[in-house]
């Protein structure tokens, strides 16, 4: 399986898709593709019956396709722990180095980092680690572009992108943070939110808003 389709799985997954159906909308902002090569690879994981597509709705895994990205979400996200907690790695660094390992990764060393770690259920970013077995809790899929204007929530995880980290370091966004919504400006415009945590009020690209998940305070 090439990269790229193994992208779309994972961003497929983060986006909720083993239960819900995720729109070519979402996946296109995700992964900064244009709407015409989203609908161009759809098709080609449709015909390997990795995902199931409903026109004018969106996509979903299916088992054979949440199968594989589970396990591509569990190598990625346990080499990013092991790269953060256990050799210091910057938080912006690890998505790049990840990547390129965990092709190369064995069972039994994933295996072997995961016990090292004490067996940890998120990385850094707040992605779900699957266990051994392949069970997790379903992560929030909600991202702070559809909260309402005038709801408090709280960050629960970003998407691993290293322009977007460097984004949100430079307005002091964090995990775990409450923020009170105050608007979303029109023509994908930012979303406006006081955060309660840091006591700033912060102006959150429209774009960003698609990148960040939340749940309710």
């Amino acid at each position: 399986m090439t990269p790229k389709k193994e992208d779309y799985l994972k961003i497929i997954f983060e986006l909720g898709g083993t239960k819900d159906k995720v729109s070519n909308k979402r996946i296109s902002i995700s992964l900064d593709i244009s709407p015409g090569s989203v609908t161009e690879m759809i098709n080609k994981l449709v015909s390997e019956n990795l995902v199931e597509h409903e026109p004018y709705t969106g996509v979903r895994l299916t088992a054979k396709g949440a199968k594989l990205a589970e396990g591509l979400v569990r190598k990625h996200r346990i080499w990013e722990s092991f790269l953060v907690n256990e050799l210091g790695y910057p938080l912006l660094d690890v998505d790049k180095e990840a990547e390129v390992l965990e092709h190369v990764t064995s069972s039994h060393l994933l295996n072997a980092m995961y016990d090292k770690l004490g067996r940890p259920r998120h990385c850094p970013h707040g992605g779900v680690i699957p266990d051994m077995s392949g069970h997790y809790k379903e992560d929030s899929h909600r991202l702070l572009n559809d909260a309402e204007d005038g709801e408090t929530v709280v960050v629960d995880r970003f998407i691993d992108n290293h322009d977007l980290l460097t984004y949100l370091g430079d307005i002091q966004l964090d995990i775990g943070d409450k923020l009170k919504v105050i608007k979303h400006s029109p023509f994908e415009g930012p979303v406006t939110v006081q955060n309660l945590t840091d006591k700033q009020q912060s102006d959150i690209s429209y774009k960003a808003s698609h990148y960040v998940f939340i749940r309710e305070a």
